[in-house]
């Protein structure tokens, strides 16, 4: 069956939600990753960054999604559910999305300096933890890496350089 990037079940169509998710944490000038995670076609949440706003250090993206959904579902288990994601999870969102019995995990660009899933280590491909995780990239990646670069030039170019 091919999928077309304007059906709704479509990896392009969730990752657009994500990107459109990314640019709302930018407009609240936080780091610009956004996340939506579906089951069955539905979206059961979405999330964006907001470590500076909430002063909280877990307030990553997926996070917010994953613990509005468990929230609105009243259940901690998110079995068969997929989780897309502009940038690849680090440690703590991809033990978060084991722990949540996630299904699948699908991102846009890989983050070199924390990634949890194929660039540093890769958690959900650890046989030893009691759940699988299937994960997918490279979904949109030129746009998802784009609005980072973008964000991380104008905060450079924003902030004083240093003096002896």
């Amino acid at each position: 069956m091919i999928i077309s990037a304007s059906d709704p079940t479509s990896d392009t169509h969730f990752m657009r939600m994500a990107l459109d998710m990314a640019h709302q944490a930018l407009r609240a000038e936080e780091v610009p990753v956004g996340a939506v995670l579906v089951q069955d076609g539905n979206i059961l949440a979405t999330g964006f960054n907001q470590r500076e706003g909430t002063q909280d250090p877990t307030a990553h993206a997926e996070l917010m999604a994953i613990r509005s959904a468990s929230m609105s579902l009243g259940s901690w288990r998110l079995t068969g559910s997929t989780l897309y994601v502009t940038l690849e999870p680090c440690a703590m969102c991809a033990g978060a999305i084991i722990q949540a019995r996630i299904a699948r995990v699908v991102f846009g660009t890989w983050d070199s300096r924390a990634g949890a899933c194929g660039s540093i280590c890769n958690l959900p491909a650890e046989t030893r933890f009691n759940h699988r995780v299937t994960v997918d990239s490279d979904i949109l990646a030129e746009d998802c890496r784009a609005i980072l670069q973008n964000f991380f030039q104008s905060l450079r170019r924003t902030q004083p350089v240093p003096t002896a």
